[in-house]
């Protein structure tokens, strides 16, 4: 049961049942399996009391939501921000499931984290949190039980805070967490992975926008190619770095704040990413990257402040776009538009987009959702746990090549079964990626379910 203090999860429950519908009509014994894996296996709470550096103790909540270990340990990640709560995780921990069986690598799905709030902390006081939280947590996670890695507010300082708090208190080195750093367990290419990731996957998206491989269509290797990006943490710096490098366009990126916006038609450069990486590093406002060429938007989101983009990639939170928003990315002429962040369009959103690709031709907009654009964070957070399995670490080149087929098969796989179950007829029509993606992950998690006896 669903209930009504949890929007989020019932937004992600619903947009699920509602592409798997096609399936379950062809298929209706499935439907005992969609009713069990909406229930999460196990959902653990407890408190968090830390010291700030004046000695005062706080108290937080704590939370791992491990709902699905069909197909291996519990996998996901862990937030720390002050809007924490049960629905959020459960709605992250739900989407993680799906996502995590698109990628192929044998992970189940879970979501953990805490409304502690990093910002505005200093490293002893998230040092003392990550141990009071670690005190709990190690009680339930393990190599082969479950997996967690970073999320928004927990970067790689946190991680290594976490995983020493674990060896003191376990007294073992094992791969319990993924995120870690190069020299002590971690995977070249890990905070590379979700931003690269993407872009992989909407290159395999973009020659389906282009049948006739026109040198002046829609493309990364196109200079006048548009790209709009929203947040500007490690998703979007990394989505931006490797559209730079392949040569079209960034024309923004944003904050809690607002929008940095390029208006000179040149779009932001390396050096732009850079300074930006600096500063959320000191937990700053993007506002103090303005130069000549950039325009600062305070309390404005990317979408309706550009007149002419290409593609459109949300990669800040959940239900960043809108319904209005997504009609002013259409306007603009938008024609590809994929989630870095998980639900990142509200459920009006993607109506617009599937109903212009419903329609065809030309302007039609092609979307992709989060649970597969986005996987390629914890594909990589998977190759890490197979190199802790078996205590070596691969190249910078190995993991990228490996990531790119990971990204190519999941494009295929989304594409094939969305072509099976979308309505639609004609071949201007795109298949719709959102339906295969959820049909081709719930299938795989609920073929698992019933082979291990948890429906029949």
């Amino acid at each position: 049961m669903v209930l009504a203090s949890e929007p989020e999860f019932e937004q992600a429950r619903n947009e699920l049942a509602s592409c798997i519908a096609p399936f379950l009509e062809k298929h209706p014994e499935y439907a005992t399996a969609f009713e069990i894996v909406q229930v999460p296996e196990r959902v653990i709470q407890f408190r968090v009391v830390w010291e700030d550096d004046q000695g005062k103790p706080h108290v937080q909540r704590g939370y791992r939501v491990q709902f699905n270990s069909s197909l291996g340990p519990y996998k996901g990640g862990l937030r720390l921000h002050p809007t924490v709560n049960l629905s959020i995780l459960k709605f992250l921990g739900f989407e993680q499931i799906f996502k995590n069986a698109l990628t192929g690598i044998n992970m189940g799905g879970g979501k953990g984290g805490s409304d502690f709030d990093p910002k505005g902390k200093s490293d002893n006081e998230i040092r003392r949190f990550c141990y009071a939280f670690m005190q709990e947590l190690s009680r339930h996670i393990g190599a082969d039980t479950d997996v967690p890695a970073g999320d928004i507010g927990t970067g790689g300082r946190e991680i290594g805070f976490l995983f020493g708090a674990y060896k003191k208190l376990r007294n073992e080195w094992v791969g319990v967490l993924t995120g870690k750093g190069p020299t002590w367990g971690g995977s070249f290419t890990r905070p590379e992975a979700t931003g690269y990731g993407l872009i992989y996957y909407c290159q395999e998206m973009i020659p389906y926008l282009n049948p006739t491989n026109s040198s002046s269509g829609i493309s990364f290797s196109n200079p006048e190619t548009k790209v709009l990006i929203s947040g500007s943490g490690n998703v979007a710096q990394y989505a931006a770095l490797k559209v730079l490098e392949l040569g079209a366009k960034v024309m923004s990126l944003s904050d809690s704040k607002g929008a940095l916006i390029a208006c000179d038609d040149k779009g932001f450069t390396k050096e732009d990413i850079e300074k930006i990486a600096a500063l959320k590093l000191k937990q700053g406002v993007l506002d103090a990257v303005v130069r000549d060429g950039l325009e600062w938007h305070a309390g404005k989101r990317p979408w309706t402040l550009v007149a002419q983009a290409d593609i459109a990639l949300p990669c800040a939170t959940q239900n960043e776009v809108s319904e209005e928003e997504a009609h002013a990315l259409l306007k603009a002429g938008v024609r590809l538009v994929a989630e870095g962040s998980n639900m990142g369009c509200t459920q009006e959103a993607i109506d617009v987009f599937e109903a212009s690709r419903r329609a065809g031709g030309e302007s039609a907009v092609w979307y992709a959702p989060g649970k597969a654009s986005n996987c390629g964070g914890v594909a990589v957070s998977g190759l890490e746990m197979a190199q802790n399995s078996a205590r070596l670490q691969w190249t910078t080149e190995e993991v990228d090549d490996k990531l790119k087929g990971i990204m190519q098969r999941c494009f295929a796989t989304t594409y094939k079964v969305g072509a099976e179950y979308s309505v639609e007829q004609g071949s201007s029509v795109l298949p719709s990626l959102v339906v295969g993606a959820n049909i081709a992950g719930f299938k795989k998690v609920a073929d698992a379910m019933r082979e291990h006896g948890d429906w029949w």
